[in-house]
């Protein structure tokens, strides 16, 4: 029958469809409770559509890490294939394609979307290099025939009126779902649909990785619609709900059906004479719930009139849903029976041929000899409790709560019969592991010890989420309390790995309950960074009750964890330390991703940088580099920034990013954070400024924004120098938040961060009380090693510049010993700018000038623009106060220059101020900026990040893996690009960008 009502919210998602048809991505919300019409709405509104992307969460399997996830992908997704055959629910987490983590299996989305949008990863000639052609291929399910109502048996609650999938009327077939994947062409501009449904079941994991993506979407034509029952459910990942209720998103919310819908849907139902009296009552019976009113037809057929038209007589109740799926499945046949529960057992999709092969545990000989699997399926499409298309390989329930229906009806004899029979069908072991678990009749320690050591195995990997779901399948089958509590304790550190830990609070308070031991102290000091004197006793005490002999994985975490917490202390010496002990003892199992990286900054930290890179042994290039070259990599890209080698740091941490996408994100947030620091010295701001963007999304992605301080401080330092103030400020109030808690590394950045604001500024006052918490940090960590943090020449000038000679002496001479003694260029030059200008301060001309000198000879051995612009800026300015006018300008003309380059608009002011008062530029005028109006000037951040890449001979699908954005955001790009610099093919973008030089 025809779809009944819902005009307006159909207009609504037309509206949309259409913004996202122009390229710009919608987010819709459609929200109602169970049975009002929900799916049946959107089932209708994509009823045309070929290119849909469709999963939808079930009560049974929300714990199944990235479920919903495999869905959506469908044949899309990269990874190895789960290997069951039957692409059925189970198979999601359990042991289907293994992510790092949500954002790994976030940007597998983006590349789907990308591919079902038809964008190209090929290169692309000339004439199409911004918009690469659109011939790929897409996933659509027959929307055409879904048109499955929200709740089982329900055609669509509220809005449509197709028979009813469990309730369908005898003689018709059910509707199906729209959750069929198949590859299509799809027309020009055709929006991509994709559609999470009842997202209140979806896996935690899956609705991150949702999230992760949608907030990548810039000019996409992608309509996201995720359909729940209520917005607030605190189920729902709170950063999905942020995205889906923000004031650009679109919300429909769906009530009742009126009378007159409700008439409608009755005569499609062919109950005839609805009167709009009997339609009244019924709709106050109901309020207008389509899934009542359904039931109620369906129940009562036309003996309902004759209730309704009787004022006095109460209409009846409709039975309860699952009430009439079991009395459809009672009346099935026992081959059509036992084939609908074999395909519960299996979950909400399967194979025709695995649920028969399951089935046969169900059905006596001579009954299935009798019967045969298509006969079988017939009937139950026919009944409405199964669903099939052509060209579709899987079967389905008509919706969640048809296959709850049916699975929790069986009896436990049954099910655990079925359960069995289907570990004996799939061919994955984490599949079949998982059947036997679920047939399992009690305490199983054989069992419980194969689900531990696959899930041991999955850790080892990296693939946390699957492992922290086999550790917990054991943990309920451990058969003695000691075995329960170190199952759970692994499942833990999964969950935390792999960012599944929402409330770490409740967790360590479980943990807490345990019998004191190794492994219990370890995960609650892990638990509990943000706390360093506890953490620090409780690692102290998992290292006293562990014997690193017998237990060298325990003693590797633990050793791992001390390596972290003396890190975040700037302890180098003790971080370098027990790294070491923890690679010694499992180089591999040390659940700390990057404990080389550790090592390697711990001993540049205590001042051996240069002996640690000497050291190293050779490493291939990242793209071919093993797990732990890539950590050594990371951490060489480090030291050659702190070492002054700016070119193979970014060489180096570019490479690195560019090959950690199946990393963990806090990996990812930490070589983001990197490339970004070398980026800034190097004077690549806009690049800086992209890659400080992207790890700040990734970490609050995570739900870990403490990862990201550093970054913070990185992003308030370039905005600062780019006279982006309140930018800046932004970024330095976030770094305060956190250094409220008396933590080294937070007060460290938050500090750097206001101070380089400051400076910015002119504002010496705000730079002292910036790093004046400094003086008292500085002796409890590694915080005056030359090239890492510099922060003593800005505290030195701040003094000078106030009148406080002493201080300033005070502030910059162990900051010079230092430097002299490690002989490191770029820190002597800083330290040569400050001491001039404080020489100069105390009227000391000849020191200043020793000292400025000094710092021109350091120069020619650093390649850090703007440390060497800031030297010429300052010795300029203090020749034409010493009435040096011509040497004066020859320094300031220096610093313009590379000022201008970097765009540095503060400084600039200063430099300009300088040469007007020199006579060579007109005092409150700007000089010609050339070199700013060409090229890459000419493009925000975002843009110059993406024609680089171009430029390096990337294709756009490379770039999109690069800064983890869409293919279409990609072209987008490059269709503003291409105007602004006058160009019209790849090639001439090249030839643009290497005629503004290196810095570009």
């Amino acid at each position: 029958m025809e779809f009944v009502g819902r005009t307006d919210s159909l207009a609504l998602l037309a509206a949309a469809r259409e913004r996202a048809r122009a390229g710009h991505p919608q987010r819709v919300l459609v929200e109602g409770p169970a049975g009002i019409g929900k799916t049946a709405l959107v089932r209708r509104f994509l009823r045309d559509d070929t290119h849909v992307l469709y999963g939808a969460g079930e009560e049974a399997e929300s714990e199944l890490a990235f479920g919903v996830l495999e869905q959506l992908l469908g044949r899309h997704g990269s990874g190895p294939e789960n290997g069951t055959g039957t692409g059925n629910g189970h198979g999601a987490g359990a042991g289907g394609r293994r992510w790092a983590d949500a954002h790994a299996a976030g940007a597998a989305l983006l590349e789907a979307l990308d591919e079902a949008q038809g964008a190209g990863g090929a290169p692309a000639s000339d004439a199409r290099a911004a918009h690469g052609p659109d011939t790929r291929r897409t996933s659509a399910p027959d929307t055409q025939r879904n048109s499955a109502p929200d709740a089982p048996g329900l055609s669509a609650p509220g809005t449509s009126a197709p028979d009813a999938p469990g309730l369908s009327a005898p003689g018709t077939s059910a509707p199906d779902t729209p959750a069929r994947n198949t590859p299509d062409t799809p027309a020009p501009y055709t929006p991509v649909a994709l559609v999470l449904d009842d997202a209140q079941w979806a896996d935690h994991l899956s609705l991150q990785a949702l999230t992760f993506a949608v907030r990548r979407l810039r000019a996409d034509r992608v309509l996201v619609l995720v359909v729940v029952r209520d917005a607030e459910d605190p189920r729902l990942a709170e950063g999905l709900r942020r995205l889906f209720t923000a004031d650009d998103a679109v919300r429909v919310r769906l009530d009742g059906l009126g009378p007159a819908e409700l008439a409608e849907l009755g005569g499609g139902m062919g109950v005839r004479g609805l009167t709009a009296q009997a339609a009244a009552r019924l709709y106050a019976h109901t309020a207008g719930n389509p899934l009542h009113v359904k039931a109620l037809l369906e129940q009562e057929g036309a003996g309902l009139l004759e209730a309704l038209g009787e004022p006095g007589v109460t209409p009846p109740a409709p039975k309860s849903f699952t009430a009439l799926v079991l009395a459809k499945l009672a009346a099935c046949s026992p081959a059509a029976d036992a084939l609908v529960c074999a395909a519960a057992v299996l979950g909400t999709h399967c194979t025709p041929a695995d649920a028969w092969e399951v089935a046969g545990a169900d059905l006596l000989d001579e009954e299935r000899r009798a019967a045969d699997v298509l006969t079988a399926l017939e009937e139950a499409v026919h009944t409405g409790l199964l669903t099939e298309s052509p060209g579709d390989p899987l079967i389905r329930f008509p919706h969640p709560l048809v296959h709850a229906a049916v699975y929790h009806q069986l009896g436990p004899s049954r099910r655990a019969a079925l359960h069995l029979s289907a570990a004996r069908t799939v061919r994955d072991q984490a599949h079949r592991l998982r059947h036997r678990a679920l047939a399992a009749a009690g305490p199983d320690p054989e069992l419980a010890a194969e689900l531990a050591a696959l899930g041991r195995k999955f850790a080892a990997e990296g693939a946390w989420a699957n492992a922290a779901g086999q550790l917990t399948a054991a943990a309920r089958l451990g058969p003695e309390p000691a075995a329960y509590e170190q199952y759970t304790l692994e499942a833990v550190e999964c969950a935390l790995l792999a960012g599944d830990v929402p409330d770490m609070g409740e967790v360590a308070q479980r943990i807490a309950q345990f019998t004191p031991g190794g492994w219990r102290s370890y995960l609650l000091g892990r638990l509990s960074l943000f706390d360093l004197d506890r953490a620090e006793a409780l690692l102290a005490d998992a290292w006293h009750r562990c014997d690193p002999a017998a237990e060298p994985v325990l003693g590797a975490r633990i050793a791992g964890q001390f390596a972290a917490l003396h890190g975040s202390m700037s302890h180098g010496a003790e971080m370098a330390e027990w790294a070491d002990l923890a690679i010694r003892l499992a180089p591999d199992d040390t659940a700390t991703d990057m404990i080389r990286v550790l090592r390697l900054s711990g001993l540049a930290m205590s001042g051996r940088a240069p002996q640690t890179l000497a050291a190293l042994a050779p490493l291939p290039d990242p793209a071919l580099a093993t797990p732990a070259q890539l950590e050594e990599l990371l951490g060489r890209g480090t030291l050659r920034e702190w070492t002054g080698d700016l070119t193979g740091a970014v060489r180096d941490l570019g490479g690195v990013f560019g090959a950690c996408h199946g990393r963990a994100a806090s990996f990812r947030v930490v070589a983001a954070t990197a490339l970004a620091s070398a980026e800034y010295r190097a004077g690549r701001w806009d690049d800086a400024i992209v890659h400080t963007d992207l790890a700040l999304s990734l970490a609050a992605d995570t739900d870990q924004p403490h990862i990201a301080l550093y970054c913070r401080m990185l992003a308030a330092q370039v905005h600062a120098v780019r006279g982006a103030f309140a930018k800046a400020q932004a970024h330095a109030r976030v770094a305060r938040v956190y250094a409220a808690g008396g933590h080294v590394n937070p007060a460290l950045w938050a500090a750097l961060a206001e101070a380089h604001l400051a400076r910015a500024q002119g504002r010496p006052e705000e730079v002292l009380t910036a790093l004046g918490p400094l003086l008292a940090l500085a002796p409890r960590g590694d915080l005056e090693e030359p090239g890492t943090v510099p922060w003593a020449d800005l505290l030195a000038e701040a003094w000078a510049a106030l009148g406080d000679e002493k201080r300033a002496v005070q502030a910059l001479a162990p900051y010079e010993v230092l430097a002299t003694q490690r002989g490191h260029h770029g820190a002597l030059l800083v330290a040569a700018r400050a001491r001039g200008t404080l020489e100069a301060a105390r009227g000391d001309t000849v020191a200043a000038e020793r000292a400025f000198r000094s710092g021109l000879k350091h120069a020619a051995h650093v390649e850090a623009p703007f440390d060497r612009a800031l030297l010429h800026l300052a010795y300029g300015g203090f020749l034409r106060r010493a009435g040096r006018r011509n040497r004066a300008g020859e320094q300031l003309r220096t610093a313009r220059d590379l000022l201008v380059r970097l765009d540095a608009p503060p400084d600039l002011g200063r430099c300009e101020r300088e040469l007007a008062a020199c006579g060579l530029g007109p005092a409150g005028a700007a000089p010609e900026r050339e070199p700013r109006t060409r090229g890459a000037a000419l493009l925000t951040p975002q843009e110059l990040a993406v024609a680089r890449l171009v430029s390096s001979g990337l294709t756009n699908r490379q770039v999109a893996r690069e800064l983890v954005i869409s293919v279409k955001t990609v072209e987008y790009h490059l269709g503003r690009i291409f105007p602004k610099l006058g160009v019209d093919s790849r090639t001439r973008l090249t030839a643009v960008l290497a005629a503004d030089g290196p810095e570009s």
